[in-house]
């Protein structure tokens, strides 16, 4: 098996002279190479990405979680209306077969 070829350098062509000067100059007082500089802000854009992603989904299963730990009274229907729906059900499905005949 052949070995992992090496990593490329990161290629930093920047079209606007100063944008790359002001970079460079971040960098500089971070103590930190260009690339290591852009690397680590493209890490922390993402992780800040991922991290609002998670706090909506925490946010909506809570929600989610509240709507199911609702009182059954409020979000089942009664033994009364389900067996009225099963009826209703039943004869719906009786008309479409008379019809289907």
């Amino acid at each position: 098996m052949g070995t992992m070829p090496e990593p490329k350098a990161m290629n930093l062509r920047f079209p606007d002279p100063e944008q790359r000067a002001a970079i460079a100059a971040a960098a500089a007082q971070e103590g930190v190479s260009l690339q290591e500089y852009i690397l680590s802000a493209a890490y922390a854009r993402a992780t800040a990405v991922e991290q609002r992603f998670l706090d909506g989904f925490k946010e909506s299963m809570t929600r989610s979680g509240a709507a199911f730990a609702a009182e059954p009274s409020s979000t089942d229907p009664s033994p009364e209306q389900r067996a009225a729906e099963q009826q209703a059900r039943a004869e719906l499905q009786q008309q479409k077969r008379g019809q289907a005949a």
